[in-house]
């Protein structure tokens, strides 16, 4: 008897100490508001994407927070990702989204980086971006043949180092010999095709096809796209060439690889500040991951042509890594061609 009175008492206990945890965390995230700091401009592609997902994250968090997007421009999205790591509390109330190739500017020795990457709580990137070349039909050219052949450098977009639109465009015109004059200073996405339909600039590189084709479908009827630098091509581009085929030595494909294709997951990366406690990042992978996998999240981003190819934050983890174990010749190889000397 006295056994099952006590066995009772146990069974009572942990139902208490199960209901109080849950309770902890649906009070915690209950009547709060999520930030997510958006490192580029408004109507953008990272922008597109974030509003998305605010509209429907917290309904997979418990609680049930508000979650709103802020944008945070300039340094090619450094001036957000410093603020997440040095200035943001630490509570899960604040992620940031930024292209998480700038972590490989850390360890090429990158000035303003007042972040360490390994340490940021990593929690996912809805997708893998297809990086292509778009120039504008103004500048002549609708191959990569005539590119190459062109006596005119055509003219790139770009916003800073460790940003897709610069770093691709430097890769692109050391390891295939592009005629390529890089303009940077651009907030984002937005204002580089703003600028690409005033003139000022002839295209960029490092473009995520699956943003443009959403966020640029009235500009792309006056531009080609001519080069895609991915692994592979898009289903939806069978013939526009990849960067690699181009590629006339071993130096040049390792240059593509890791300058462009090992940071295509990083892009679009959702990160925490450092030191959030273990649970609360849990909690936020959880409902990024379901957030993903949500009918009503799926069905809006086909309406609105975006397309989404998730990657988890565990796996972003693992590629800021291996940064860390890059071999001395090839970071002083891409500290030359992505860190140029002013």
């Amino acid at each position: 008897m006295a056994r099952l009175f006590f066995s009772s008492i146990l069974f009572v206990a942990s139902l208490v100490v199960g209901v109080k945890g849950g309770w902890a965390e649906d009070s915690f995230y209950k009547g709060k508001v999520l930030r997510i700091i958006e490192a580029y401009s408004a109507g953008g592609g990272y922008d597109a994407y974030a509003r998305l997902i605010a509209r429907h994250l917290g309904k997979h968090i418990l609680g049930n927070p508000t979650v709103v997007v802020e944008n945070m421009t300039g340094a090619g999205g450094l001036i957000a990702v410093n603020y997440l790591y040095n200035r943001a509390e630490p509570d899960g109330l604040t992620m940031a989204n930024w292209n998480g190739a700038l972590s490989l500017q850390q360890y090429l020795g990158r000035k303003g980086i007042e972040f360490d990457a390994p340490k940021f709580e990593w929690i996912g990137s809805p997708i893998r971006p297809s990086p292509v070349c778009i120039l504008s039909k103004s500048t002549g050219v609708t191959t990569i043949k005539d590119w190459m052949n062109s006596k005119k450098p055509v003219k790139l977009g770009g916003m800073a180092p460790g940003t897709s639109l610069s770093d691709d465009a430097r890769i692109l015109k050391t390891a295939l010999g592009l005629p390529i004059q890089l303009v940077e200073g651009y907030k984002g996405g937005a204002t580089v095709k703003l600028a690409i339909s005033q003139g000022e600039i002839g295209g960029a590189c490092g473009l995520a096809w699956e943003t443009q084709k959403a966020t640029w479908q009235q500009e792309l009827e006056n531009m080609n796209i001519v080069l895609q630098v991915g692994r592979k091509p898009h289903p939806e581009l069978p013939k526009i060439p990849l960067a690699g085929e181009f590629a006339k030595t071993d130096d040049a494909r390792q240059l593509i690889k890791i300058g462009i294709q090992d940071l295509t997951a990083l892009g679009h990366a959702y990160t925490l500040p450092p030191k959030v406690r273990k649970d609360r990042v849990d909690t936020l992978r959880k409902a990024f991951d379901a957030t993903m996998q949500d009918p009503k999240f799926l069905a809006e981003a086909q309406q609105a042509n975006i397309i989404l190819n998730p990657t988890p934050g565990v796996e972003l983890e693992e590629i800021v890594a291996g940064f860390a174990k890059l071999s001395p010749e090839i970071s002083a190889k891409l500290k030359d061609i992505l860190l140029p000397a002013k």
